[in-house]
């Protein structure tokens, strides 16, 4: 009986302790299930959040409803545009930009001065200029070129939709726009000294910028004023700016800034080595002698190169020189690119633009000559030439040139092949009674400028 009394207290105490293991240390398995529970938990929120989200906001939207109109609550840009008040103050650009800008260049208008931002009134269907008692802070950004879209009313826009077009400097890049980006409007005028691109606008979609300017944002300002901005222009890098064309060119100007003409090209190399060097140089062998000026650009300038080039260089600006080739009876006065403006022979005057067939090519050969004298023409102002200064008023630092010797080795070149048949002893000859005679060869058409100077094919 005792030995059975034993067996049955170790059963005992063997159930307890089986008893209490589950509550002294948590299994592996149970620690993973709760952890799979607070993860399916947290899952369950974040599902919850947009839903719960969206509720909210469509409760809003339905408060609001009872408030403003049905239209007004569809988007919220056009909430911010139903809200934002009509207004007749508007900022703008006193002049337009340059259609093209460079980068580390100041900004300047198309007249080479500062930007001036001035303060206009609308109001009344007129635009006129006007100011505010007090200082207005503004700034300078940058937006995209084709801000408005096109198509789109410019007046169309609001301050979020300008806000969303503003153009940010690329990754890595410095600031887009750089210098005096803070003004201060006194007067109803805020003038721009110093603001410089670093980038092209090559890498957006339009591949122009505008600059545009408004009021700093948070300022509290009495009443609204509409942002301004300038036309869009194409930003370059500045290393495209020593080989950038010139319009219009100036008669100093290297040849090569003519289009079609590259710095170091072949046909810079072509002209170069005739002693074209300038565009000046360029337009007066233009004048002289177009098929010479032609045969030196060679096969390789095509028809339509040749009329974008020619059409460039006679934008050029001719200035107010003239220059004076003298012999001892005719005075020959030309502009700066070689053109005929006036004449005088044996006091007589023959002014360009109304040459006879009966002079033409008489004063075709004494420009020609002219051309290849030009570095000993005497040169005068534009003034001189106007008041009517006789010949005698102006010096005469050439030396004398015989007419008659002129019509001798013009003859004489000709002789015996001449049409004219005309008589050999006629370059011998003076002029009689100041008329004059008859040329022993044939003259080219001649063009007149509006400028009453007169140039040969």
């Amino acid at each position: 009986m005792a030995a059975k009394r034993f067996l049955d207290d170790s059963d005992q105490d063997t159930n307890g302790d089986k008893r209490r293991r589950p509550t002294s240390r948590p299994s592996f398995a149970s620690v993973i299930g709760e952890v799979v529970m607070v993860k399916n938990l947290q899952n369950l929120f974040s599902g919850l959040e947009p839903l719960l989200r969206r509720v909210v906001n469509e409760e809003m939207e339905r408060v609001m409803g009872h408030c403003v109109p049905r239209s007004i609550t569809r988007s919220p840009s056009l909430r911010i545009q139903a809200l934002e008040q009509p207004t007749s103050y508007e900022l703008m650009f006193e002049k337009k930009l340059m259609p093209t800008i460079f980068t580390g260049s100041r900004i300047v208008d198309t007249d080479g001065n500062p930007l001036l931002v001035v303060l206009v009134d609308k109001s009344g269907g007129q635009t006129v200029r006007t100011s505010l008692p007090h200082p207005i802070k503004l700034e300078i950004v940058v937006l995209d070129g084709d801000f408005p879209s096109t198509g789109d009313n410019n007046e169309s826009w609001t301050s979020e939709e300008l806000n969303n077009r503003i153009v940010k400097e690329r990754t890595g890049k410095r600031p887009l726009l750089t210098g005096e980006l803070n003004l201060t409007m006194r007067d109803g005028i805020a003038p721009i000294e110093d603001i410089e691109f670093t980038d092209n606008s090559s890498w957006i979609r339009s591949r122009k910028f505008r600059v545009a300017v408004r009021v700093v944002p948070g300022t509290n300002q009495t009443v609204r004023i509409r942002e301004g901005m300038t036309e869009p222009f194409i930003v370059r890098d500045h290393r495209g700016e020593l080989y950038k064309k010139h319009h219009p060119p100036m008669l100093n100007d290297e040849v090569w800034r003519l289009e079609k003409i590259g710095k170091d090209g072949a046909f810079h190399k072509k002209l170069s080595k005739e002693g074209i060097n300038s565009v000046q140089d360029f337009l007066k062998l233009s004048v002289v002698d177009a098929q010479k000026l032609r045969r030196i650009l060679g096969a390789g300038m095509s028809e339509r190169m040749w009329d974008v080039t020619i059409k460039h260089a006679k934008t050029c600006e001719k200035g107010k020189k003239y220059y004076v080739f003298r012999g001892q009876n005719f005075t020959v006065f030309l502009n700066s690119i070689c053109q005929l403006v006036k004449a005088d022979i044996n006091g007589q005057s023959f002014p360009g633009s109304e040459l006879s067939n009966f002079t033409k090519g008489y004063m075709e050969k004494l420009v020609r000559e002219a051309y290849t004298r030009w570095n000993d023409l005497e040169e005068i102002d534009e003034a001189l030439l106007t008041q009517g200064e006789t010949m005698e008023q102006i010096p005469n630092n050439l030396q004398a040139y015989d007419q008659n010797e002129y019509y001798a080795s013009t003859h004489n070149a000709q002789i015996g092949g001449s049409e004219w048949g005309v008589n050999a002893t006629f370059g011998t000859t003076s002029f009689v009674n100041n008329a004059l005679p008859a040329l022993p060869y044939s003259f080219s058409d001649s063009q007149s400028d509006s400028d009453g100077a007169t140039r040969w094919n």
